[in-house]
């Protein structure tokens, strides 16, 4: 049975942010698996996340410390629609990611993280996927904020989108 999925990661609310787009709202709401690869910042966003996801997948960033890394692991990991994730917030530097990864993970068919705000999508050799969502907040050099929306199903990821989160005014 497809399930849904909502990638984000980076929020760094309220630092960054007062809140999240409406529309990463709407879709943390009618997702059915959500997954947040770090930098919550504040305990209070994590509760809000709880309170409006069917299923929430996470784990603590670099710059989450008290509750957050009492609530939060480093590396979490779920299977899904046959599909078995990692999630991690910190991979290191771009050059060898994907082998990299792929020997830190090699149990994970995808591998979702943060931390540089970048959105990616590779796969390494082994056929491990790494999905960065980029940050909904903070795009930093890049053009607009991102998140992720996909659809596991039947041990395959499809369906896989980038969203463009246009900056506030």
């Amino acid at each position: 049975m497809p399930v849904s999925l909502v990638f984000t990661s980076d929020t760094h609310v309220p630092k960054r942010a007062r809140d999240l787009p409406d529309r990463l709202w709407t879709a943390i709401s009618e997702a059915d698996v959500v997954v947040h690869a770090g930098d919550w910042v504040d305990a209070a966003l994590l509760d809000r996340f709880e309170t409006r996801s069917r299923r929430l997948v996470a784990v603590y960033g670099n710059n989450d410390h008290g509750a957050l890394r009492e609530r939060l692991p480093e590396i979490a990991r779920a299977e899904i629609e046959g599909l078995r994730f990692a999630v991690v917030h910190e991979t290191g530097d771009a050059k060898g990611r994907e082998e990299r990864c792929a020997a830190r993970f090699p149990d994970a068919d995808v591998l979702v993280f943060g931390h540089s705000h970048i959105p990616w999508d590779t796969t390494a050799s082994t056929g491990l996927r790494l999905l960065n969502p980029g940050s909904p907040t903070d795009r930093r050099r890049q053009p607009h904020g991102t998140y992720v929306t996909a659809v596991a199903d039947d041990g395959r990821l499809h369906d896989v989108t980038f969203h463009a989160v246009p900056p506030r005014r």
